[in-house]
């Protein structure tokens, strides 16, 4: 790996992220015509002036552009970005979030490995788990968020990677990254996280011993909802490399448009998460005050069970969080969410707009028994609070007049 691979050289902020670096962040060919972004290099082939080039081209697969599926200078330039907000050495970009998680095991875990995964994680890291590497011949245990320590009594011989997310997808859930991970490193495992909720700028994996920190960054760090990406950083160049290869292996790639839209959105993320963190705070405390509501599941809220560690480790929350409500049957649900204005109803989030979708019946869980009542999932967006309190008044007046009404419907209950 050469010395120039990142872009931003920024300074050591005693911990925290170099926003200004962030935000000023370009490609050699930006910063040389005078332009404040990094121009989009669109290729396949790449040519060269000498036959002893082209024959050793694959020397330098790692850091030069030698053909289009590896990346162009467009994907180098935020690939150097984000590796210099995680503090990490390096990232390989591709072509989704699912992406990035499903590469990551795959480059750690093989024919008769076992892998340790939370039991909280994203259902499609669940299903790749289940269906895909369980017929590669993995064995996959799921841990409960709450093992901290205890994960050494879940080691095998052939244990060589631990997944991790945090907090929990739909019931956000905080476990303890650095006694997990003190353990998994004394036992030489591999640990990643899929960090999309929080991105590097209010959690940083690889401050906390993670090998390998994964973002879905359609998600915040677009910010814009029209663009598909995702992001793995590995802590050192062993564990860099095994990504690059991996993703090689499997033909993964990060459309150059796609990366240029992601990089221009990476510099209001500073503004974008403070406003997420704020609005989605008050928004939990106004759903805690509702007497619909059981609970709020919001680790900056001082009464979740998260909150202590959320304090200890995070910079800040986004705007993404759950809410427990009474059960609702298939009216209360459709008097709920569809006369919704301001808030849409969408599976992606992380985009300026609002969103709101009911999370029923609960994720796949192996570690806890379901919970009653229905669970809705909450982004908090970027439109002012007191439009966003209005449309939630409006759908907690529905669901009051559909079950004044007598239209229970016992059969369609959320259980």
């Amino acid at each position: 790996m050469t010395s120039d691979r990142r872009i931003l050289h920024g300074t050591d902020t005693g911990g925290e992220p170099d926003v200004t670096a962030l935000i000023h962040s370009n490609s050699p060919s930006g910063r040389g015509a005078g332009l404040l972004n990094p121009p989009v290099h669109r290729a396949s082939t790449i040519i060269y002036d000498r036959v002893e080039d082209y024959v050793d081209r694959h020397r330098h697969f790692y850091d030069s552009v030698i053909y289009g599926l590896y990346g162009t200078e467009t994907n180098r330039a935020l690939a150097n970005a984000i590796a210099d907000l995680e503090q990490g050495f390096a990232t390989v970009l591709t072509s989704s979030g699912t992406a990035a998680i499903s590469l990551s095991l795959s480059a750690f875990a093989g024919a008769g490995d076992h892998v340790l995964v939370i039991d909280t994680a994203y259902r499609s890291t669940r299903r790749f788990c289940d269906e895909v590497l369980a017929r590669f011949g993995v064995e996959v245990t799921y841990f409960s968020p709450d093992v901290g320590a205890g994960i050494a009594a879940l080691i095998r011989p052939n244990t060589r990677m631990a997944f991790l997310e945090t907090p929990g997808s739909a019931t956000f859930e905080i476990p303890d990254v650095a006694a997990i991970t003190a353990v998994t490193r004394a036992h030489g495992i591999v640990t990643a996280l899929d960090n999309t909720w929080a991105t590097p700028l209010l959690f940083r994996p690889h401050d906390h011993g993670v090998d390998v920190s994964i973002a879905a960054a359609t998600k915040y760090l677009s910010g814009h909802s029209d663009v598909m990406l995702g992001a793995m950083t590995g802590a050192t160049e062993d564990v860099y490399r095994r990504l690059k290869d991996a993703a090689a292996r499997w033909g993964s790639s990060a459309s150059p448009d796609d990366c240029y839209l992601v990089h221009r959105g990476l510099r209001t993320l500073d503004v974008r998460l403070e406003r997420h963190h704020r609005t989605g705070l008050q928004l939990a405390k106004w759903f805690a005050d509702r007497p619909e509501v059981r609970s709020v599941l919001h680790p900056a809220l001082p009464a979740d069970p998260g909150h202590a560690l959320w304090k200890r480790d995070f910079r800040g929350a986004s705007g993404l969080f759950g809410v427990r409500l009474d059960p609702m049957s298939d009216r209360d649900r459709a008097a709920f969410f569809n006369e919704l204005d301001v808030f849409k109803m969408g599976s992606s989030w992380g985009g300026f707009e609002s969103l709101m979708v009911p999370a029923w019946p609960e994720p796949k869980r192996s570690c806890a028994a379901v919970r009653d009542g229905a669970l809705i999932r909450v982004h908090a967006g970027l439109e002012p609070v007191a439009d966003l309190v209005a449309d939630l008044e409006r759908a907690f007046e529905r669901l009051r007049g559909c079950r004044s009404d007598g239209s229970a419907d016992p059969a369609g209950m959320s259980s």
